[in-house]
């Protein structure tokens, strides 16, 4: 079943045709159109055990699962993606080519892998990514840019961010050990279960959705200089190289402290005062081209 958005635009539309003659080399496929909630929900309902592509980018693949977890019907679902969006950055993870038709081929010849979820305190999940901080300030400066200039208002919003990083007073936990409490000044923190967001910037490199843990990244630059530097390195995936940023792996992410937003899959909410997530081990299956 290609589950496709109903009020995709012309280019969308014909990329899903692309990519659906080559799917039918190989399967039969029925096609969804779904534009609300309550569509999908009753898409899914029909979808019976056949594989589900997902026509779309992270917000698409984020919906999608969101929905088959509230459901109670993830665990033995096979999924597939193809990548229609402006980031596609779980796309990227996996390893699926990033044009319509070379994703269907390598669809075909792909084979369904064991995939994790993360899942926060109210059974909201993430596919992908969250964060908080300087992250989710960038993502909520970089969408009013993405709409009129595509991929390029990624960099934009961590170059806006920059100018005026907000700083966090915060605990964080990862498996019940404080990583950084709230004498200590952060400026992001990010949840990784894919490597990159922002349509390729590696926030935490070596996430694999498939090893039953996230990677968690802590930025805490003191001073302002510094906080400056770890920022402008962002959009070009050299934050690494800062002094003051830290990756630690686990199962169990608690953070607490002063109001902050989350960015989840591009996804923004809050402020809150706390948020906790759990990683789902092999929750479900996707579908990733031959190694």
């Amino acid at each position: 079943m290609l589950i496709t958005n109903s009020d995709a635009g012309t280019a969308d539309q014909a990329a899903v045709d692309a990519a659906l003659a080559v799917l039918r080399e190989g399967a039969e496929v029925e096609v969804r159109g779904t534009s609300s909630p309550d569509e999908l929900d009753d898409v899914l309902s029909e979808a019976g055990d056949r594989t589900i592509v997902v026509a779309g980018g992270d917000g698409s693949i984020h919906a999608v699962i969101q929905a088959l977890h509230g459901r109670g019907d993830l665990a033995g679902r096979t999924l597939a993606l193809l990548p229609l969006g402006t980031g596609n950055d779980f796309a990227r993870t996996l390893g699926v080519p990033l044009e319509a038709e070379e994703a269907a081929r390598a669809l075909l010849a792909g084979s369904p892998r064991p995939t994790d979820v993360v899942v926060d305190e109210r059974d909201q999940v993430t596919v992908n990514s969250v964060h908080v901080g300087a992250g989710a300030e960038a993502g909520r400066a970089g969408a009013r840019w993405k709409a009129r200039l595509g991929k390029v208002g990624y960099p934009i919003g961590a170059l806006q961010t920059a100018l005026n990083p907000p700083t966090l007073r915060v605990r964080v936990e990862v498996d019940d050990d404080v990583v950084v409490d709230v004498d200590q000044p952060v400026l992001m923190v990010a949840v990784g279960n894919g490597a990159s967001v922002g349509g390729g910037t590696e926030l935490t490199p070596d996430a694999d959705p498939h090893d039953g843990v996230v990677d968690v990244m802590i930025a805490a630059p003191a001073g302002s200089l510094a906080r400056l530097g770890y920022l402008l390195r962002l959009p070009f995936a050299r934050h690494e190289e800062h002094r003051d940023v830290r990756i630690v792996r686990g199962r169990a992410v608690r953070v607490s402290g002063t109001p902050f937003e989350c960015n989840s899959d591009g996804e923004i909410d809050g402020p809150v005062a706390e948020r906790a997530w759990r990683v789902l081990p092999a929750a479900y299956s996707m579908v990733v081209p031959p190694r």
